[in-house]
């Protein structure tokens, strides 16, 4: 993740779920209830507070009510909830107008009711401006398809000021006593309302208007950039991500399938299975990226993984970035066929290699070969990484297979970054002295496994779901442990199911594991009394799962939970695993799946647009506001005049 992508992902933070449109409705009552008693004097409190419900109340219960059934009937997809909290803002926003310029005339001894009234037109047209805004970008209407839904509010605030301000005999309609009973009842109106007349309905209609199409004019504008680079609209983005973070929709997905672009990816399988010919465990890795955020696309790739295998899976994190997203979350079934596949296919092996730590630079890599094949596993710690670009890591796959070995599996540990600091977070892109060093490690290790002399395999595995949650940092696979003994050499990998580490947790891990006896084994001891360590070579990987990002951008293992706990958690399952040991087999193979994902450069256009329009959109809509309301300003002097 760039530092750009990072500040797109931070935004996520400023969403929330809206609360229940029952909720909306009664909170915009008893605020409307308050407005009427510093609005209205009637003489009685009660009686100012059913004014203030009926007159500020009504358009908003209504427009709650009626605005989804509406919008749905024209293909809009707005859901009651978030109808109702829109209708609960634009009360909002009246009653703050209101009460503004009613202390404004209150001080003003030029300005009277009439001035309120005129604050409230301005009022009505800048609501029907923002359920315009919203309603296009929400359900995907055009401006005046959205106008029918997004007028509502306005609309039934005109309808009952109409009824109660006795507009109706400066219109000379005739009628009958039907038309008096329901159009003209001005005798029951408060008093405030008797400066309305005819052609302020005129203005607020010309208002609406000016407003409508200053949206209009806003969003075609931050609009273009979009349309031209990715083919697509800024407002399908906006109402996807909004659905899926307050919602839990997967309406994301949708626009993500309209920018993606074909891939083929590698997907290894490295499997053990037991001498009766049952899976112990299984290590899978599709070289895509499981992002971007919650269950959209791969997010959850993790969990599926483990879904699908017999034994205890270990999915870890591949050397690919955001531009390898899967596009959909039905992309996943493809890698699992593709994995299914290759598993297989696979040749088993009774013997393989102790491990190997190699380090060039700050790239360090572990390795282990089972018969032709080998496992790497990459990680910069302590110096901070994030995403390994999918380039860098074919490139360094081919310089291990040059070396020797056939089959490799190369393993980002992503287990070290400093959250979302710094100006590209750790990023080892094509071309960079960190991807030399990458390539230049894995052959190394390519070179040092295929010399390596081989023995029988034993393997032990633990996990643990752990009760912390996605908040926690921590994804559904909780720790899983796979300890790996050839002759008297043990290789712990420790795998977390969790996106990144805070700095210095993984190799407070590693020391843990390769410099004293893990909880469970104790009895292991040498004759002069030193304890053994728990493993010769540790390493310690997470998933990079996104379902612990779909509120927070950055929600590292180790930034929500104590540190001590889940080295407690590493230790105990590393004994369990001892535990467990019993000789297997190895094998390895992969396959090629056909995927939709983000596309090259697509995460960083897209991120650079939406940061284009955070930053610039809020100066182009106080333009936008400045100007429609000079022209509200004129239309006003010339009426008056």
């Amino acid at each position: 993740m760039t530092a750009t992508q990072g500040d797109l992902a931070s935004l996520s933070r400023y969403i929330f779920r809206a609360p229940r449109w029952y909720a909306s409705v009664t909170f915009a009552l008893l605020i409307a209830a308050v407005a009427g008693v510093g609005a209205f004097d009637a003489g009685f409190v009660l009686e100012d507070a059913w004014q203030g419900v009926f007159f500020i109340g009504v358009p908003t219960v209504v427009a709650s009510l009626l605005t989804t059934p509406v919008d749905r009937r024209l293909g809009g997809q707005l859901t009651y909830n978030r109808s109702s909290l829109l209708a609960l803002t634009c009360e909002g926003i009246i009653v703050a107008i209101m009460a503004g310029a009613g202390a404004v005339a209150a001080l003003s001894a030029s300005l009277g009711q009439q001035f309120v009234f005129d604050t409230l037109i301005v009022g009505l047209a800048s609501v029907f401006a923002l359920r315009l805004l919203v309603v296009m970008a929400v359900s995907g209407r055009s401006v005046v398809v959205a106008a029918v839904p997004a007028s509502l509010q306005t609309g039934t605030a005109a309808l009952l000021f109409f009824i109660y301000s006795g507009t109706m005999k400066y219109l000379h309609v005739g009628g009958g006593p039907v038309v008096e009973v329901f159009f003209n009842r001005v005798e029951e109106a408060p008093r405030a309302l008797n400066v309305i007349e005819a052609q302020d309905f005129a203005l607020l209609a010309v208002m609406c208007l000016i407003y409508g199409f200053a949206v209009w004019a806003f969003v075609q504008f931050i609009d273009r950039p979009w349309k031209r680079s990715l083919g697509v609209s800024v407002l399908d983005f906006i109402r996807g991500f909004i659905g899926h973070i307050a919602e839990g929709t997967n309406e994301l997905e949708g626009f993500f399938q309209d920018i993606g672009e074909e891939a083929v990816v590698p997907v290894s399988v490295l499997a053990f299975r037991r001498e009766d010919g049952s899976e112990k465990a299984r290590f899978v890795l599709p070289m895509i990226h499981p992002g971007p955020m919650g269950e959209i696309g791969g997010g959850n790739l993790p969990r599926r993984v483990a879904e699908s295998a017999e034994g205890v899976a270990f999915p870890p994190h591949a050397t690919a970035g955001h531009d390898f997203n899967l596009v959909t979350e039905n992309e996943v079934d493809e890698l699992i066929e593709t994995a299914n596949d290759a598993f297989d296919n696979i040749e088993y092996h009774e013997t393989a290699t102790s491990s190997v730590r190699v380090q060039e630079g700050d790239a360090k890599i572990v390795g282990q070969a089972f018969g032709d094949d080998a496992l790497l596993v990459a990680t910069y710690s302590p110096e901070f990484a994030d995403d390994v670009e999918y380039a860098v890591g074919l490139s360094a796959a081919a310089e291990a297979r040059s070396a020797g070995v056939e089959d490799v599996m190369l393993v980002d540990a992503h287990n070290c970054n400093n959250g979302l600091e710094g100006p590209d977070l750790g990023h080892v892109y094509p071309g960079s002295e960190r991807s030399f060093d990458m390539m230049q490690a894995a052959g190394d290790a390519g070179d040092r496994l295929a010399d390596a002399e081989q023995a029988p395999i034993r393997l032990g595995v633990a996990w643990d779901e752990t009760d912390w949650e996605p908040l926690d940092g921590i994804g559904p696979l909780g720790v899983r442990v796979s300890l790996l003994e050839i002759g008297d050499h043990r290789t712990a990998y420790v795998l977390v199911d969790g996106n990144n580490m805070e700095p210095g947790l993984r190799d407070r891990i590693v020391d843990r594991l390769t410099g004293e006896t893990a909880t469970g084994d104790a009895e292991a001891v040498a004759a002069d009394g030193a304890a053994i360590p728990a493993a010769d070579v540790a390493e310690v990987m997470t998933t990079d799962t996104h379902i612990v990002n779909q509120v927070e951008a950055s929600n590292q293992v180790g930034e929500a939970i104590d540190a001590d706990d889940l080295v407690a958690v590493v230790d105990r399952l590393v004994g369990e695993a001892a535990d467990d040991l019993e000789s297997v087999e190895a094998g390895m193979a992969s396959e090629r799946a056909e995927v939709t994902v983000f596309g090259n450069d697509r995460t960083e256009t897209l991120a650079s647009h939406a940061n284009a329009v955070i930053s610039m959109g809020a100066a182009l809509a106080a333009t936008v506001v400045m100007a429609a309301m000079a022209i509200s300003l004129l239309i006003f002097f010339i009426a008056a005049s």
